[in-house]
């Protein structure tokens, strides 16, 4: 059995907001760094490309208006053109890549959260969309389903994701679990609106640690900054910006083990792009103590069931024919 030894990247940093292209320019950038230094994977923040919705959290929803449709404006399906040069970096430089996206519906009403997982030869293997938005985040994106609750074999291992808040949803981190997930990309936004007793830099790390510590995996950490350019950008509707998106302790991005503890020194707040040496085979022994997948657990007693059908909008049905019949 092949237990595979890699290095991995993490970014932490800021999208170009609201600008698809230069957003995957940089990205792709990103990219190459990584791949120059030896990296095999990278994870990238939670919908990257190419922006949060900050306003949901320092408007009312009539006056985001406005800048939910810019958002629908700058959000990409898997087959735009634009997206398009991503998977080509992924081949050049042979690189695994899971990314953020808003993803566009075929309605107008409709942007899904979206992770990408890219593999080294520039082919989308998959993609999950964020099962449910969290909090002032449901005035702009549409729930996925369990469709896309999956976990993919790729040439560095098993990796599955998970979009910021729904790595505290122990029900869909099992689903990930159970289907063998070694490597858990969980990718958030830096949230400084949050309650003043929140930190959310170490509510990021603690999210991370229990689920590599209950799966004894590894967990890679991916968060997004907020630029000096997307408070400009909001000034206008709203003058006091700077001090509602500016707070310390607010992004984390790094790398968790199968015990549960950091590797080497973690990003809180600054933007970079950090490395870490995966070795897969340091997921046996603690398994040995705690297998919630096999011998520390009680199937007899539990029983998880998960619906991965699509979700259909509407089914049409022609009786056309079979009344005639009659």
């Amino acid at each position: 059995m092949d237990f595979k030894k890699f290095k991995a990247a993490t970014v932490q940093t800021s999208p170009v907001f609201l600008d698809v292209e230069k957003t995957i320019a940089k990205a792709i950038s990103f990219v190459k760094e990584a791949s120059a230094n030896g990296a095999q994977l990278i994870a990238f923040p939670e919908v990257f490309v190419a922006g949060y919705p900050y306003w949901n959290w320092i408007m009312t929803p009539v006056q985001g208006s406005k800048w939910y449709e810019q958002l629908y404006k700058n959000s990409v399906a898997v087959t735009d053109e634009s997206i398009k040069p991503l998977f080509k970096a992924a081949k050049d430089n042979n690189i695994h890549i899971v990314i953020g996206i808003n993803e566009r519906g075929t309605s107008y009403g409709e942007i899904y959260n979206t992770n990408l997982i890219i593999d080294n030869h520039g082919n989308l293997i998959g993609k999950h969309r964020k099962l449910v938005p969290t909090w002032a985040e449901k005035l702009t994106w549409t729930s996925g389903d369990g469709s896309s609750l999956k976990v993919y074999d790729t040439e560095v291992g098993p990796i599955g994701t998970l979009a910021c808040g729904e790595n505290t949803n122990t029900l869909a981190r099992f689903t990930l679990l159970s289907q063998g997930e070694l490597i858990h990309i969980a990718n958030y936004i830096s949230l400084p609106v949050a309650p003043p007793d929140y930190d959310m830099s170490e509510a990021i790390k603690i999210r991370a640690a229990a689920h590599s510590f209950e799966g004894k995996l590894f967990t890679i950490v991916s968060c997004s900054t907020i630029s000096q350019e997307i408070k400009d950008a909001l000034r206008a509707d709203v003058p006091n910006v700077d001090e509602l998106l500016t707070r310390k302790n607010s992004a984390f991005s790094g790398f968790i083990g199968p015990n549960g503890a950091v590797i080497g020194e973690p990003l809180i707040d600054d933007e970079g792009i950090i490395y870490a040496d995966i070795d897969l085979s340091k997921c046996i022994q603690p398994k040995q103590m705690h297998d919630i997948l096999g011998h520390y657990n009680r199937f007899d007693i539990f029983d998880l069931r998960v619906n991965t059908a699509p979700t259909k909008n509407i089914t049409f049905i022609d009786n056309h024919e079979e009344f005639n019949k009659k």
